[in-house]
């Protein structure tokens, strides 16, 4: 059977970017991650131990959020790496990160990057 989990909306301040004020003045990003798995067990048994945890997504995104990259695509593909290596019973994710109003010369509200694993 084919289920999805999945944990949006997580919101972090983090110090991403190519410019040095970037990593001075951080600024806002929201992470949606989607997670393929089989949780027919947990829907039987009611218990935690047969699903995928959300806060332990939750707490992979965050602490891989707080290291300083200069792309959203290297902490992206960080955080990718780090699920697939913690979480049990995954077949596949797919990951978004955003970073709100980024300092580019344009009126833009975001950009984001999405890794489909």
């Amino acid at each position: 059977m084919k289920h999805t989990i999945e944990v949006n909306g997580i919101k972090v301040y983090a110090f991403h970017g190519c410019l040095p004020e970037e990593g001075k003045i951080g600024g806002h990003y929201v992470v949606d991650v989607s997670l393929k798995t089989d949780f027919s067990k947990a829907a039987a048994s009611d218990e935690l131990i047969e699903t995928i945890d959300y806060v332990v997504v939750n707490k992979i995104v965050e602490e891989e959020m707080a290291i300083r990259s200069k792309l959203i695509e290297h902490v992206g593909q960080r955080i990718v790496t780090r699920i697939k290596k913690e979480i049990n019973n995954l077949n596949s994710l797919r990951l978004k990160v955003t970073k709100i109003c980024p300092p580019i010369n344009g009126d833009v509200n975001n950009v984001a990057i999405i890794i489909e694993d």
